[in-house]
């Protein structure tokens, strides 16, 4: 929690200054991850004064904490519109887009998570072993049972979920190297990916 938005009723200046703080912390943590970034250059990228900054958050730790909770928050929240009462082809067709689309959209935030979990995550194992396992634990019972009644292939529904965080998260992660080796920034790389991805698990699942 910041300083700033933790007391009980922040001014809407201060929730704007809160966010202006994170946005620029995000910039810059995603340039020059954890150990590279300093509050000076998040100060200066923000607008703002270091003792204003310190206002807000007491360390660069406490940005960078904020900027991490509410990724995984983000992130996390694809998999929950998986619907257990859902067709399963199309439930977890959805899902590769979702998460597509945030590899679109949220390159800057992907490449700031995969830095960390890269570091061994110690800044976030609490939320992994927490939220992130409860999560994956409750939608692999969904898939387990989808299998189990014939209505998709025999998957191990864990390493299927893996393997749609990394073929996803790749075109936010090595998007330079996907823009190289394609010859071309048409951001048509992304439904080019959906339609391959969702025909490749589509026949993946088949029962």
């Amino acid at each position: 929690m910041t300083r700033a938005a933790s007391r009980k009723n922040p001014t809407r200046i201060q929730r704007a200054k809160t966010e202006a703080i994170l946005g620029a912390a995000l910039e810059v943590f995603a340039t020059e991850g954890f150990r590279g970034a300093t509050l000076d250059q998040i100060a200066e990228a923000a607008g703002i004064s270091k003792p204003n900054l310190l206002y807000y958050f007491a360390s660069k730790e406490d940005v960078h904490g904020m900027l991490l909770a509410r990724l995984l928050d983000t992130w996390l929240d694809p998999l929950r519109r998986l619907d257990p009462a859902g067709d399963p082809q199309a439930e977890i067709g959805a899902y590769v887009r979702r998460k597509l689309e945030m590899s679109r959209d949220y390159p800057r935030e992907s490449r700031l998570f995969a830095g960390e979990i890269l570091q061994g995550a110690p800044r976030i194992e609490a939320m992994i072993r927490g939220p992130l396992r409860e999560l994956v634990d409750e939608k692999a019972r969904v898939i387990r049972g989808w299998a189990r009644d014939g209505r998709i292939a025999p998957v191990d529904p864990y390493h299927l979920i893996f393997s749609i965080w990394a073929v996803t998260q790749h075109y936010a992660d090595f998007d330079v190297q996907i823009r190289a080796v394609l010859g071309s920034d048409d951001e048509a790389r992304f439904s080019d990916a959906e339609r391959f991805l969702t025909h490749f698990y589509a026949r993946a699942l088949a029962p």
